[in-house]
This record gives structure tokens, sequence and C-alpha cells, in this order.
């Protein structure tokens, strides 16, 4: 078994279908929480000695040194099968869209920081690590990670299998077949139906035989 289906075998039962069928969403939300951990770590780090005055050049510091190991862990594992672009290209794209997540993660912190004013003396230094959290990593994160996973498959990595042409033949070859599968039950349905009507039909054309050569056997009679 590997990692991503023993981390999709501890979800909840209820959300397990559908992170069953998609794999690049489990392993997308697993690199981001990897790289999490390592923004959180350096932004902390330069916020709490060198950085202190400034938390939002701490959060760019910290958020460009995850970008770097986003695009290692996404391209090799996330996204490992897909392609579709040039190495440089797939890169400036994959870093342009990656910056523009940073920008959307920062405007909630900058909202907290400067427009709530969330910060020593005007709150406690307690309260103020707290905001900064809130803002930057839960509603900042949850923003860019849903603008990230759509724009990467949408741009960045457009090709579903551009780096592994054997599985787009075994994919088509599995598609074909089914749809071949669905083709055949619609045309026994479709004769199953053609036999039922005719039947019918049939039925219906002995009754009125029969109902109209009644009166003809009573004048006889």
């Amino acid at each position: 078994m590997s990692f991503t289906d023993a981390t999709i075998a501890r979800l909840p039962r209820a959300i397990r279908p559908f992170f069953e069928q998609h794999h690049e969403l489990i392993k997308f939300a697993i690199v981001g929480g990897t790289t999490f951990i390592i923004d959180s770590a350096i932004f902390y780090t330069l916020k709490l000695t060198i950085l202190e005055p400034k938390p939002v050049t701490a959060k760019i510091i910290s958020g460009i040194v995850a970008v770097i190991a986003s695009y290692i862990l996404n391209r090799e594992w996330s996204f490992r099968d897909r392609g579709g672009r040039e190495r440089h290209h797939e890169a400036l794209l994959f870093f342009g869209v990656s910056g523009i997540g940073v920008l959307i993660c920062m405007v909630p912190l900058w909202v907290s920081s400067y427009v709530l004013e969330l910060r020593v003396p005007m709150v406690s230094l307690t309260m103020e690590n707290i905001a900064d959290f809130i803002s930057a990593y839960v509603i900042g994160n949850l923003l860019q990670m849903a603008f990230r996973f759509w724009a990467f498959r949408r741009w960045v990595f457009p090709d579903e299998f551009g780096r592994n042409p054997d599985k787009a033949v075994e994919a088509s070859i599995t598609a074909g077949g089914i749809a071949e599968a669905l083709e055949d039950e619609a045309e026994k349905a479709h004769d199953a139906g053609s036999v039922t009507s005719l039947r019918g039909r049939r039925a219906r054309r002995d009754d009125q035989l029969g109902d109209s050569s009644d009166p003809r056997v009573s004048k006889t009679s």
C-alpha cells in the first residue's frame, strides 16, 4: 500500500470515496502540509529574531523557500504523470502561480496587522501571534491552496499524462472498453425494447381482429 493509500484509509469514511478518486488532491494536500511546516518554522524563526518588527517580510522569505520545496515535491510526486510543457516554461508558470498564491496568502495577514492593528502594543504578544497564525496560516493558506491546485492543473501541468504516455494509452483503452460496453448495453436495451414493442403491436392487432370477427360470426349464425 502506498503512502497516499494509507493516508486515505485513515480519513473519515464519509469523505474517503471522494479522495480515492482524486489521488492528486490528497498528494497535493500532503505536500501542502509539508511545506506548511517549512513555512511556519522559517516564518516564526525570522519573526521572533531578526525580523521581529517586519512580519510581512518574514512571511515573504518563508513563502519563497516553501514554494521552492513545493515545486520539487509537486512535480516529482503530486503531479508526477502530468506535463505538457517544456521544463523552463513549466517552472516559470509554477513560480508565477505560486507568487500569486503568496500574495493571496499575505492579504489576510496584512488586514490583521495594519487594518485591524492586532499588533503589540495594541494587543498582547500572545494575541498577536494567534492573529498572525489564523490570518496567515488558516485563512491565507486555504485561499492560496485552492487557487494553486486549480491553477497547477489548468496551466502548469495541463496534460494529464504528459510525462507518462503508457498511462495515456492504458486510460484510452480502458475508456474505449467502457464505451463499447455501454454501447452494447444500449443496443441490447434498444433491441429488447423493439421486440417488446413489436410483440405489443402484434397482441393489439390480434385483439382487434378477434373483436372484429365476433359480429360476423353472430350474423351468420
